[in-house]
């Protein structure tokens, strides 16, 4: 076939459009899997620290601690983790939710946790909590309000 001759069914101008646009879809698709995963992964592992730090609240740390108000802390922190770690397998291919849960845990469980091990060497952490708070918070409303979807 002549090189001049169009032999294709899509015009041109149609093809090269499309060959343009399927690179970035196919990026755009890719990324949304790997995130997906990722936030899959992430949420598998901080619910399964969750019990156990769920299980350490309950067993070991009334050895070392003997404040109730501690130890009530600390059963929060790791029910928060808890709930949230589920909530991001649900919400995992909602990269905003995504991200303000996995902070939001990281954030307000974490220093929770560190707060009631050693109060007086972790006392810069004591703002940390309520910005994880707000981090959870937005992540909620990331869910309502955003575009991401959610797989039950």
């Amino acid at each position: 076939m002549p090189s001049n001759e169009h032999t294709a069914l899509i015009p041109r101008s149609s093809a090269t459009s499309l060959q343009q646009n399927t690179p970035s879809r196919a990026k755009r698709a890719l990324s949304a899997a790997m995130s997906a995963s990722t936030f899959w992964k992430i949420g598998a592992v901080y619910g399964a620290a969750a019990v156990g730090f769920g299980a350490f609240g309950a067993h070991g740390l009334k050895k070392r601690i003997a404040d109730p108000a501690k130890i009530d802390s600390w059963k929060t922190a790791a029910s928060y983790q808890l709930v949230h770690s589920v909530v991001l397998l649900i919400a995992r291919e909602n990269p905003v939710a995504g991200v303000l849960f996995t902070a939001g845990m990281t954030m307000f469980s974490g220093s929770i946790y560190a707060l009631t091990l050693d109060t007086e060497r972790f006392r810069w952490m004591g703002p940390v909590t309520p910005l994880g708070g707000l981090c959870l918070i937005a992540g909620w409303l990331a869910l309502a309000f955003t575009k991401g979807r959610a797989r039950f």
